[in-house]
């Protein structure tokens, strides 16, 4: 125990003989959190009346989760990213044991078709949310190691196949194919970042695109997301039903909103208001000027994000800095696109805007990662 206790101290105490972290980096995830909070608020209130009698139940329990957020951001901002370059490995194993926790009887919780939760102690955690950031660290390591080695497939792309295709493999029986899109898409940013060949990514791209056409024929129900971009009205009412019940809300918000908590789409017409559909609300209340903010303000946390990377001490920490822009970023863009009908829905929540405690944890973990590396920028 006090092994423990002196390890912790050593770590924190070693973030001291660095500067601070960047400030518009705060500002702007910060003003992502708030409108979050406020939105949610918003867009949750009818359906918590109407499930638990309580218009703010969703919004205490991600109170809940983003106490613990800022717990997770504050000790990965104190502790210096580059010592989690030892734990490479462990976190393989670590990402690989969470996403197999959620096959034990027991354990694992349900939520329609996917299996992606766990319940512990009452509270239900999401494995998947946390494999973001240990596949992550490891990748980063695992590149910086093998740079001048990466043009050879038996020490290149050949195990970073066969990595990433375990993961897969896990993500796709549970089903999450939602996840497992922003994991691979946030893998190849990083491994292009990491000294990969462009050959080696058309490889990867075409292979990606095969397992797409394989989990279509596998799970009917993509299928049906990709006839729903094509063509929302051919099952308004049933398999296309969400995505037009969140093309009328984005419809009705013109320029400036119907103004905030006056959404008609919450009122049990629009699913999951709280979750992944949150954005039709946001377009809806607060109008194309609001939503065109947010979108700007993830471009923003993008381009922070990069030019924390060019100027960070290490490979390790310039990887690992696109890694986590990358998967934010990439995760709101995919969560915004469906809701809009401009790429097929995924049920991925909007980062840090979405109820959800494992991801509000796991994004700002992954933030205060950043933020270390900033502290620490040339």
């Amino acid at each position: 125990m006090f092994s423990l206790i002196g390890w912790f101290s050593k770590l924190i105490s070693s973030s001291n003989k660095h500067g601070e972290p960047d400030k518009a980096l705060l500002i702007v995830v910060g003003a992502i959190i708030v409108f979050g909070i406020i939105m949610l608020a918003s867009a949750s209130s009818v359906i918590a009346y109407n499930t638990y009698h309580d218009s703010y139940y969703f919004l205490k329990h991600q109170f809940f989760g983003l106490v613990l957020g800022l717990a997770a951001f504050w000790f990965f901002s104190k502790v210096d990213y580059r010592i989690w370059r030892k734990y490479a490995l462990w976190m393989l194993i670590a990402s690989i044991g969470l996403l197999l926790l959620v096959f034990i009887p027991g354990l694992a919780g349900t939520w329609g078709t996917s299996r992606s939760w766990i319940n512990v102690f009452g509270f239900s955690l999401q494995p998947s949310e946390f494999v973001k950031i240990t596949f992550l660290l490891y990748l980063a390591a695992w590149l910086e190691g093998r740079k001048k080695q990466l043009a050879e497939v038996s020490r290149g792309i050949g195990p970073f196949v066969v990595i990433l295709g375990v993961i897969a493999l896990l993500m796709i029986l549970q089903p999450d194919v939602g996840t497992l899109t922003i994991i691979a898409l946030a893998s190849l940013a990083v491994y292009f970042i990491g000294g990969g060949s462009i050959k080696h990514l058309i490889v990867l791209i075409l292979l990606g695109s095969v397992g797409l056409v394989i989990m279509v024929n596998i799970y009917p129900y993509q299928a049906n997301r990709f006839k729903c971009l094509l063509d929302p009205s051919f099952s308004k009412q049933e398999i296309c039903y969400q995505i037009n019940q969140s093309l009328i809300a984005v419809g009705s918000g013109g320029f400036f909103g119907r103004g905030l908590g006056a959404s008609r789409q919450k009122f049990s017409y629009l699913p999951q208001a709280q979750n992944d559909a949150i954005f039709p609300i946001i377009s809806e209340e607060t109008g194309f000027i609001f939503s065109v903010g947010l979108i700007l303000l993830y471009l923003a946390l993008f381009l922070k994000g990069v030019a924390i990377a060019k100027k960070a001490p290490d490979d390790f920490g310039k990887i690992l800095a696109v890694g986590i822009v990358s998967w934010i970023t990439l995760q709101a863009l995919i969560n915004i696109g469906g809701m809009v009908n401009i790429m097929p829905m995924t049920g991925v929540p909007l980062p840090m805007v979405s109820y959800g405690g494992s991801a509000m944890v796991a994004a700002l973990a992954s933030i205060g990662i950043l933020a270390n590396i900033s502290r620490q920028a040339k």
